[in-house]
């Protein structure tokens, strides 16, 4: 029996929300809270006419060390579940320190000023969270997250050797809108438009954004899709903790349309993340574009297909080559009617509540910051079957 504070009030809070409501044994007290109060207050009224379930709802502004530190002596959680911006990664951290709480967060941590996402200012507070005999779980997201699980359980499992590792990502739905991003729209085209990055041989290997592209034909009727190279963060630390790795790529299928209407906004400066002055104020242009695009949380009602992540693993077992392909297919209509929202939230939002049960349940727990593949994977694919993400394998 715990009390999990839940901070962030977007599609992805939402869902961990309405789950956790579904697993009172382990979440016996939820906590919503966010900038934006009204939004708690609705996501929690979500969950009571769902569920049952009373959710309490808090505002906080997350940037701010002491304010937080304020909320969690004053409600006294036993795990932060940070799905905020990846901006508030440190200043949660920071909070979660201060008053001897558990934290787990589902994206790495990215400055304001640079488009770029790394493990390493995470990585750093690793001492300070062993000192303290507290635990941070990093990335418990799909991918990152149930990606890296795979991996593990993977090498666990099947792999003496995974030479090869390529996390192809998927979404063959369709939202009816002109363009929209499915989860943060500053923080989607911040992603996509930095450089490629893939791991050979050892080192890291650069590409220009979107310039490299192949075609995977996706199982289950969702068929071929043409999907591009990016730089995702699990890449960061799956090639320290996978055995006999040569080469990791990660790979995001993207229509012709989103890709045109993309080129379109970088031509006119709609995607610096710079400030512009204009008429005499200064706006940073992506946050401009953030607030007249639609709503990621608005687009569960209309998006319609499903979704497709998973690994592709080429590696050695007992001497002999081996293929292997874990994916799970989440379908955005049956994620809206369990839980109101589309399947891009709904497949980061169920693994953070898994990855809060892991903890909570003392199936993992260890003092410091570690990422996802570090810890028994069974426990927690067991738990992706029986709470919304099933995963298949094959053997290619």
């Amino acid at each position: 029996m715990s009390h999990v504070l839940i901070i962030g009030a977007g599609g992805v809070g939402s869902v961990v929300v309405h789950k956790c409501a579904q697993v009172p044994e382990v979440f016996s007290k939820i906590t919503l809270a966010s900038r934006t109060v009204a939004k708690c207050a609705a996501i929690a009224a979500s969950v009571k006419e769902r569920t049952g379930v009373s959710v309490a709802v808090e505002q906080v502004d997350a940037d701010n060390v002491a304010e937080t530190v304020a909320l969690i002596q004053r409600i006294k959680p036993d795990l932060v579940l940070n799905v905020a911006l990846p901006y508030q990664d440190l200043p949660l951290m920071d909070a979660c320190l201060a008053t001897g709480v558990a934290y787990l967060d589902t994206a790495n941590y990215e400055p304001p000023d640079v488009a770029k996402f790394e493990y390493k200012w995470q990585w750093a507070y690793k001492e300070r969270f062993e000192k303290a005999n507290l635990m941070a779980l990093l990335g418990s997201g799909f991918d990152p997250g149930v990606t890296n699980v795979y991996c593990a359980w993977a090498q666990k499992h099947h792999f003496d050797e995974i030479h090869t590792l390529d996390i192809i990502d998927c979404n063959a739905g369709d939202h009816g809108q002109h363009f929209a991003t499915n989860f943060n729209p500053e923080i989607n085209i911040r992603e996509i438009t930095q450089r490629g990055r893939y791991w050979e041989h050892g080192e890291w290997v650069e590409t220009d954004p979107l310039s490299w592209s192949m075609s995977y034909d996706f199982p289950e009727g969702i068929g071929p899709k043409k999907c591009f190279l990016m730089y995702h963060e699990e890449l960061e630390s799956l090639v320290q903790n996978l055995k006999g790795l040569k080469r990791a790529r990660f790979w995001m299928t993207f229509s012709e349309n989103y890709l045109t209407h993309l080129r379109v906004l970088e031509n006119v400066g709609m995607t610096r993340i710079d400030p512009v002055n204009y008429q005499g104020t200064e706006i940073v242009p992506i946050q401009f574009l953030k607030a007249v695009l639609p709503e990621p949380a608005s687009l569960g009602p209309l998006t319609k297909g499903r979704t497709c992540i998973g690994c592709v693993f080429k590696g050695i077992k007992d001497g002999k080559e081996k293929q292997l392909y874990i994916y799970n297919i989440c379908s955005h209509e049956e994620a809206y009617r369990e839980v109101g929202s589309q399947a891009i939230s709904y497949t980061t939002g169920v693994p953070a509540m898994i990855g809060a049960k892991m903890m909570l349940q003392g199936l993992w727990q260890r003092p410091g910051v570690w990422n996802m593949e570090e810890f028994d994977p069974d426990p927690f694919m067991a738990d992706l079957n029986k709470y919304g993400l099933p995963w298949t394998v094959a053997e290619l």
